[in-house]
């Protein structure tokens, strides 16, 4: 049901781009956030193993490297889904029916925000705007944008996305 489950450990050549990702780096002023967006870029998330190594390369202690990757919204400690659905959930999407949206997609897709379906199909996460207030509730699935998006709106979604919702 959730991303929760044990990660599987990363390979030596994972590691080692890890490393070289921090050597390109290294000699920035605060390299820490440039390293962490390069590793996600490069392995879809910030694996746990990787965060010893950035932090020993760096002179920082694990905990601040943890510190940034759980802060920022934007790095994931796990793989993601192969579809991402991203929920506006601002001031605006809240004010146009949003948290009914939410809880339509947790109960629809059993899962909670941070959260990866058990077949890895969809992630939900949360975001703080979309950029389309004036048609709110706003949700983006991977990259495209949908406005004024409904219970059934989503639904529809979902199954074009092929996201492997429950019917």
């Amino acid at each position: 049901m959730t991303s929760a489950a044990a990660p599987k450990p990363i390979s030596q050549a994972q590691k080692d781009e890890v490393l070289a990702i921090v050597a390109r780096h290294k000699q920035e002023p605060g390299p820490l956030i440039e390293i962490l967006h390069d590793v996600q870029r490069s392995m879809g998330y910030v694996p746990a193993e990787a965060v010893p190594l950035i932090a020993g390369a760096l002179n920082l202690s694990r905990a601040e490297v943890h510190g940034v990757v759980t802060f920022y919204h934007h790095f994931r400690s796990a793989p993601h889904g192969q579809k991402v659905l991203r929920l506006c959930r601002a001031e605006a999407c809240q004010s146009m029916n949003g948290r009914a949206l939410e809880l339509h997609a947790k109960q629809r897709l059993g899962i909670g925000f941070g959260e990866t379906t058990a077949d890895g199909a969809i992630t939900l996460e949360a975001v703080y705007c979309l950029g389309l207030c004036a048609c709110s509730p706003a949700a983006m699935i991977d990259e495209e944008v949908h406005g004024r998006v409904t219970p059934e709106h989503l639904d529809e979604l979902l199954k074009r996305a092929g996201a492997g919702a429950k019917p």
